[in-house]
């Protein structure tokens, strides 16, 4: 072991990992190196530097990939439960407007449905994040004017529906 003198080794980690990679590599790590002994522990152990380095190499882009699948999954995922949800709340508003049916189309149930696409939103990209909010805002001004006579309010809601699909499904297409 190389111990310098008056230093415990034992009780510095440091001391006790560098020993040990000089007792692998044959190394006194004491004595001054010349450019022939760093020549030689290379030559040496080249195709375990090289081992090491496609190790690493690879592991680095392992883990690359796995983070980049999982995310391309929590979007794809995310993406198809808010295009469900968006079925719902156009199904919704036009049960309401245009059926007047206060019990499947009714309004109030419509914000179960504009709040869970507006909390899923938050998985996708920044274009369906701000569609989502538009779409939450378009709900709380004219939610309450379903059903009456007033086109206004659901050809809001209607585009602001068909806005966020676009960007939903624009945001799907571009996942590798």
């Amino acid at each position: 072991m190389k111990i310098p003198r008056g230093i415990h080794c034992e009780t510095i980690p440091i001391c006790v990992h560098i020993n040990a990679v000089a007792d692998i590599f044959d190394l006194n790590i004491y004595n001054d190196w010349s450019s022939e002994i760093m020549l030689k522990q290379l030559q040496k152990n080249s195709l375990s530097l090289i081992s090491l380095v496609v190790a690493l190499s690879a592991l680095f882009y392992n883990t690359w990939r796995n983070e980049q699948t999982e995310y391309n999954r929590n979007i794809r995922n995310a993406g198809f439960e808010v295009l469900l949800h968006i079925g719902e709340i156009q199904r919704i508003t036009y049960l309401a407007h245009y059926d007047k049916d206060t019990l499947r189309g009714n309004p109030r149930s419509g914000w179960v449905e504009v709040l869970v696409i507006r909390d899923l939103s938050q998985l996708m990209p920044t274009p369906v994040i701000k569609a989502a909010e538009e779409l939450n805002d378009s709900w709380s001004q004219h939610w309450d004017i379903l059903g009456t006579n007033s086109d206004i309010g659901v050809a809001d809601i209607d585009h602001k529906i068909n806005q966020l699909r676009i960007k939903v499904l624009a945001s799907l297409k571009v996942l590798e």
